[in-house]
């Protein structure tokens, strides 16, 4: 008798169809500026077929239209790349940048829409989630792009980065707000070790390597490992075209970080850096959740709890600590505070090792230190709460944060709209079946384009 692998039940269980339904029910009342689709993604295999990874699974991008206090569509489409089809990643020649799961993010910058996952070239989609095909930035892209790209605020440049457990190991990239690639440059000194996310401030970008890194030897089709042996490490590199030549990376304590929450600059001219990270124990039970194997936690994340660094580039320290107790990931922020002090960042929360405890989506504050949690309730598992500004905002937490939650004693998924300032409930939105926990997505304002004549 076989166990069923555990991304592929509950919360996880995958969708045999792709559906479009329209005129969706709303209860409440819906803020007039929520106008345009949040789009998330996630792993969606196809029926019959079990990866042998969570990762693996084919990527399905999910959409929600929303236009003047209306739910106007939902719907669900698998990213239609080579990897669906049972392509290999690895071939005679090399990898094949185009064999991809798409399945981690999706993002719009420069008016293209991108499916991502980090080993793979992007995956371009239509508005209405079709996928049209592999995109290299007019072939200047030739490495992988990371699934975590940072656009800065200000400016709308782009940041990415590829990395690879072969030379070159990490590669960073700059496309400028019309959406094209102007700057790649290889960062000396990095290794194998995995690199999921990183950070933007106004001044750097921020690399993370942690005790993760490339091992044949896995053989669940992500051969990555824990090694006590692999230096963890904080890579700070200026901007600007020659910022890789001054990178300097500083020693940190053991761990792994798969999501920044943010990273900024502080009036002494130290860089601050945030975000979930797990010990040893805890990337084992994560990693075992994410294969399927025996000795797992109970979540995909265990043991993820929120840690601040301190670096000093001056001084050449860092110093750390574990700033709360809470098993949390997918972390989110207002992303016009994006690189520099931000006092609010939002994160879903999760049982803990033991499976204690339930799943809520929590408000931080960094100014006091308090922590607010809006408990989803029993059998309901949210998804990363993505921000939107309210019109008129004059805070950082005027806005909003938008949720899918999957239902498991419904069988039914609601989207959920939360105020932002004290996570009341603002609305609700009934999708037409349960959508899988998923990873991450997005929220993509309307241009004057998208809307209606008067």
């Amino acid at each position: 008798m076989t166990t069923a692998k555990p991304y592929l039940t509950g919360h996880y269980t995958p969708l045999v169809d792709e559906v479009t339904a329209t005129d969706l029910t709303v209860e409440g009342t819906l803020p007039p500026e929520l106008t345009g689709r949040l789009l998330r993604n996630g792993h969606n295999p196809k029926p019959g077929i079990t990866p042998t990874h969570w990762f693996k699974g084919s990527g399905m991008v999910h959409g929600i239209r929303l236009r003047a206090g209306r739910a106007e569509w939902y719907r669900n489409r698998w990213v239609h790349t080579p990897a669906l089809d049972g392509a290999p990643y690895m071939t005679e020649t090399g990898p094949d940048l185009t064999a991809s799961t798409a399945g981690t993010h999706v993002i719009e910058h420069a008016g293209r829409l991108l499916a991502l996952c980090e080993a793979n070239l992007p995956f371009e989609l239509t508005p209405e989630l079709e996928t049209v095909g592999a995109y290299d930035f007019d072939g200047k892209l030739r490495t992988a792009m990371t699934a975590h790209p940072k656009e800065d605020p200000v400016t709308g440049e782009l940041h990415f980065f590829g990395s690879s457990p072969i030379p070159p190991y990490l590669v960073h990239h700059v496309v400028d707000a019309k959406g094209q690639l102007v700057h790649s440059a290889e960062v000396p000194g990095a290794s194998a070790a995995l690199k999921h996310d990183f950070a933007l401030t106004r001044r750097h970008v921020i690399f993370i390597e942690g005790n993760v890194t490339f091992d044949p030897q896995e053989h669940s089709g992500i051969p990555y490992a824990w090694r006590d042996d692999q230096p963890a490490r904080i890579g700070v590199m200026p901007r600007g075209e020659d910022g890789a030549r001054h990178v300097r990376w500083f020693s940190i304590e053991p761990g792994n970080m798969l999501h920044v929450s943010n990273a900024y600059e502080d009036g002494r001219g130290r860089i601050i850096l945030e975000g979930p990270t797990v010990d040893r124990e805890g990337f084992r039970l994560s990693w075992n959740w994410w294969v399927g194997a025996p000795g797992r936690g109970t979540e995909p994340n265990t043991r993820s709890f929120t840690r601040r660094w301190v670096i000093d580039p001056v001084a050449g320290t860092v110093d750390e600590q574990i700033i709360d107790d809470l098993a949390v990931e997918f972390p989110t922020l207002n992303e016009q505070y994006q690189g520099v002090e931000n006092r609010y960042q939002y994160a879903v929360s999760f049982p803990d090792e033991q499976g204690f405890g339930g799943y809520g989506v929590v408000k931080y504050d960094r100014s006091t230190g308090a922590r607010r949690i809006h408990q989803i309730g029993d059998a309901r598992l949210p998804s990363e709460a993505v921000f939107v500004p309210a019109a008129g905002a004059t805070r950082e937490d005027d806005g909003y944060l938008l949720t899918v939650v999957s239902d498991l004693k419904q069988d039914a998924s609601q989207l959920l709209v939360l105020d932002a300032c004290g996570l009341d409930r603002v609305a609700a939105v009934h999708l037409p079946h349960r959508v899988p926990g998923g990873i991450h997505g997005s929220w993509i304002p309307d241009t004057p384009a998208d809307r209606p004549a008067a």
